[in-house]
């Protein structure tokens, strides 16, 4: 089966060897090395002052941010389910709450975060997501941040990049919390967070908030080369073995083929008359809404091997999400959207003819030797 959801993504082979070697305890000068390496990876990968691993999933890394981030009031971007988490993760810890909704299509609109930032002059720190899985969309998170520093420099800008971070090149400049989860663009078994910080961030969570997540604690832990609490052993050899890769391959490369294979997923999928549902795609998924989408899906695990996302509340078989994250092979997903169109000839939509797999080879060839 391949599996082609946008998370969680396959775990190469050499990965999984790395991670199945014998168990080491986590307060051993042996892990300490191992945890010292891979810090000092994340350094590359999140381009910020300082960097963090959690035990735990994105979602206990967006918690860490709400509740050592945020003083007196947040500002949450909610285009979908992700979205609607940063603000519930608020209003469990008691923070004031303003909150952006915009349907799961469509991206966050830079004059209205504007005119927020104006008419609540206490919020001190904005959330959102740099894509929102929940309809492959991208906000212009950049560019957001940088109104909201020039607003007030001291508002924290939190970023949720769980399927952002190793998928394309994130501006960190006016981002002060940058998240990631191990089983996306990462290859990982899921269950590892981890966080860029700016030199800011690290000043405002001072003492920390909390206890388990409290990062106070776990930066002074970290620049050691141990945790506060029990490390993600096994996973943090693997993050440090996919990093091993990755730099071998190097990020700009990895960015660039990344976008490639998003462009041509989307060139196939159009040439046989499906739509892009949202209105600025990510490149870490495609995502198509029709009504065809349960079916598509249904027939792609049961006759071709390959399993991809649906949708969820509201988008419940309407769309379908095809994951480009991560090292993909070409002719895996060449497989994947010549699948698509013979479960379209099967349900009657419209014949085959080979058009998506035409469209998706052509385009790979000519924008790959551009």
């Amino acid at each position: 089966m391949l599996l082609f959801t946008p998370g969680p993504t396959p775990v190469l082979e050499d990965v999984r060897l790395a991670m199945a070697e014998p168990t080491l305890h986590h307060r051993t000068p042996e892990f300490e090395a191992i945890f010292k390496q891979t810090r000092e990876r994340l350094f590359k990968l999140f381009n910020m002052e300082e960097v963090l691993m959690l035990a735990s999933s994105g979602t206990g890394a967006m918690e860490a941010a709400v509740i050592n981030l945020c003083r007196q009031k947040a500002l949450v971007i909610n285009a979908g389910k992700f979205g609607a988490r940063f603000g519930q993760i608020a209003k469990a810890h008691g923070k004031e709450l303003v909150e952006l909704g915009y349907e799961w299509n469509t991206p966050a609109d830079v004059e209205q975060v504007k005119a927020v930032l104006e008419e609540h002059g206490d919020i001190d720190a904005i959330f959102m997501q740099v894509c929102e899985s929940a309809g492959g969309l991208r906000h212009p998170v950049e560019e957001i941040a940088a109104l909201a520093k020039a607003h007030n420099r001291e508002i924290s800008m939190v970023a949720d990049g769980i399927t952002a971070v190793g998928v394309e090149k994130i501006d960190t400049k006016d981002i002060d919390c940058l998240i990631t989860g191990s089983q996306k663009a990462l290859m990982l078994p899921p269950g590892l967070a981890m966080m860029g910080l700016s030199s800011a961030a690290v000043e405002k969570i001072g003492e920390g908030a909390g206890y388990y997540f409290n990062l106070a604690s776990e930066i002074k832990k970290q620049q050691k080369n141990t945790t506060a609490y029990t490390a993600a052993t096994t996973l943090i050899i693997g993050l440090n073995k996919m990093l091993e890769k990755v730099e071998a391959m190097g990020y700009d490369k990895l960015y660039e083929e990344t976008a490639l294979r998003g462009r041509a997923v989307g060139e196939a999928l159009k040439a046989i008359g499906l739509k892009i549902y949202p209105q600025n795609p990510a490149p870490a998924m495609t995502t198509i809404i029709t009504d065809h989408a349960e079916a598509v899906r249904k027939l792609l695990k049961t006759k071709y091997g390959v399993n991809i996302a649906g949708g969820q509340d509201h988008l419940k078989g309407k769309i379908f999400r095809i994951n480009q994250m991560g090292l993909i092979a070409q002719n895996e997903l060449a497989w994947v959207v010549d699948s698509i169109e013979k479960a379209l000839d099967e349900l009657g939509v419209r014949s085959y003819d080979g058009s998506a797999n035409a469209a998706f080879n052509t385009t790979f060839f000519q924008l790959g030797r551009a």
